[in-house]
C-alpha cells in the first residue's frame, strides 16, 4: 500500500477516492482513513434506511493451506471450522491458552484445505507472527500473509442487494449469510461475501487493489438513485455498537474470555483441544465473575470509553463502548459488571465527567433488523 500525508500511516488504493469525495481522513491503526463525508449520523441512518459504502481495505488477510490446514485451524480458532463447507465462513476468535482473544475473525474455507482469516487492522502483523509459531508444529500447514492483494469493500443496508444485483452476474439471493462464491462486479473479479459489521444484511466484496477504484466508483454511481451514501469510520462504529458487535481493543482483548464477553456461542465445544478450551471449559463450569452487558441511560448524558461504572457505590467496571446511536436515538453502551449485576433491568451509575449517571442494564442486541426494520 502507499503512503498518507503522514509517512508514518499507510492508505488504502481508495484513498484518493475519499479525498475527492470531501472525507474527513484521520489516523487508524496505522492507517489514514475516513472518518466521515457528510457526518456520522448521516451515514449512520443511510445505512439503516437504504445503504452505504464502506471502505474496509485496511483489514488484514491470512490463507492458511495445506494438508494440515483444517487441524491447524481448528487449534488456533475457538469456532469449529470442521462445520464450514467451501464457500461458507464463520465468525471466531484466535485464542490464548487463558481463553482470551489474540483477536476476533472471520474464517472463510476457500476450499477443502484452504482457509481465509480476515483479521483486524491493528492486529495483522501480531496475528501473522502468532500463527505462524502456532503452525511450526504442523507437517503441512502454510500461513502466507495476502494483505496486499485485497482491497474490501463494504455495502451495508436494506437496499444493498438492488443496488449491487445489475453490477453482477451471480444471484445475489442464492448467497446465504455469512456464505461467499466467487464472480464479477462491475466487470472486475471479485469474491462476493454476505457478511458486514453493521446489523444490517449487506455483501463484502474482495477485489484487487489495482481495479478496486473502478468497483467503489460503479457501487457508488449505481446506488444513488436508492440514497447510498460512502460512509467511514464513525458511522461503522456508531453502527456496530447500536448492533452489539464487539470491537477489539475496547469490548475484547487479551484479557477478556469469551465467555466474560458473551460469546460462548463461538466456541465449538465438541472439537478436539484447542488453545484455551480448558480455561474456557473450566470457567463454564464454575460460571464467570463478570459479564459484558448492554446499558441505555436513564438520565442525560453520553457514557464513553473508560467512564466508571459502580452498582449502588461499588466501582463495578468501566464503559467499553458508549455512544449516542442516531438511528435509536438513546444514548446506549457496553460495560463488563460483576454477574450478579448483569441481569437487565439492574440499575448502574456511571461516571460522566465527574457526574453520576444513571443507567440500567438491557438485553443486547440494542438494534436488530428484523424488528427496527425501515423498508
Amino acid at each position: 500500500m502507499t503512503h498518507a500525508t503522514d509517512p508514518n500511516l499507510s492508505e488504502t488504493p481508495l484513498a484518493s477516492q475519499h479525498r475527492a469525495l470531501g472525507a474527513r481522513m484521520v489516523p487508524f491503526s496505522g492507517w489514514e482513513m475516513p472518518l466521515e463525508y457528510s457526518g456520522i449520523a448521516d451515514e449512520h441512518l443511510a445505512v439503516r434506511t437504504a445503504a452505504g459504502l464502506f471502505d474496509v481495505s485496511h483489514m488484514g488477510e491470512i490463507e492458511i493451506a495445506g494438508t494440515d490446514a483444517l487441524d491447524a485451524v481448528q487449534r488456533i480458532a475457538s469456532n469449529d471450522a470442521q462445520s464450514l463447507e467451501v464457500g461458507q465462513a464463520h465468525y471466531s476468535a484466535l485464542t490464548t491458552p487463558e481463553g482470551t482473544f489474540v483477536d476476533d475473525l472471520l474464517v472463510y474455507r476457500l476450499a477443502d484445505a484452504h482457509f481465509l482469516l480476515v483479521v483486524n487492522a491493528s492486529n495483522i502483523q501480531k496475528d501473522y507472527t502468532w500463527i505462524k509459531q502456532e503452525l511450526s508444529s504442523f507437517r503441512d500447514a502454510v500461513a502466507v500473509n495476502s494483505s496486499s492483494r485485497y482491497a474490501l469493500l463494504a455495502l451495508q443496508g436494506p437496499r444493498a442487494k438492488d443496488v449491487l444485483q445489475p453490477l453482477t452476474g451471480v444471484d445475489l439471493e442464492s448467497i446465504r449469510y455469512y456464505w461467499f462464491a466467487p464472480g464479477e462486479v462491475a466487470n472486475v473479479r471479485a469474491t462476493i461475501s454476505r457478511t458486514g459489521y453493521t446489523g444490517e444484511d449487506g455483501f463484502e466484496l474482495f477485489v484487487s487493489p489495482q481495479v478496486a477504484g473502478r468497483v467503489w466508483k460503479a457501487v457508488l454511481e449505481a446506488g444513488a438513485p436508492y440514497g447510498v451514501k460512502p460512509a467511514g469510520l464513525g458511522a461503522r462504529d456508531t453502527l456496530r455498537l447500536e448492533a452489539s458487535m464487539r470491537l477489539y481493543g475496547n469490548d475484547i482483548d487479551e484479557t477478556t474470555t469469551l465467555l466474560e464477553a458473551g460469546l460462548g456461542w463461538v466456541i465449538g465445544w465438541s472439537k478436539a483441544a484447542f488453545n484455551g478450551k480448558d480455561s474456557l471449559s473450566r470457567q463454564k463450569s464454575e460460571g464467570v465473575t463478570r459479564k459484558l452487558v448492554g446499558f441505555e441511560l436513564v438520565d442525560r448524558g453520553i457514557a464513553r470509553h473508560g467512564h466508571e461504572v459502580f452498582v449502588g457505590d461499588l466501582k463495578a467496571g468501566h464503559v467499553t463502548s458508549g455512544t449516542l446511536t442516531p438511528f435509536l436515538n438513546k444514548a446506549i453502551g457496553m460495560a463488563y459488571v460483576p454477574v450478579e449485576a448483569s441481569t437487565p433491568g439492574t440499575e448502574l451509575t456511571i461516571d460522566v465527567r465527574g457526574r453520576r449517571i444513571g443507567a440500567r442494564v438491557v438485553k443486547m442486541p440494542f438494534y436488530n433488523r428484523a424488528t427496527h426494520s425501515t423498508s
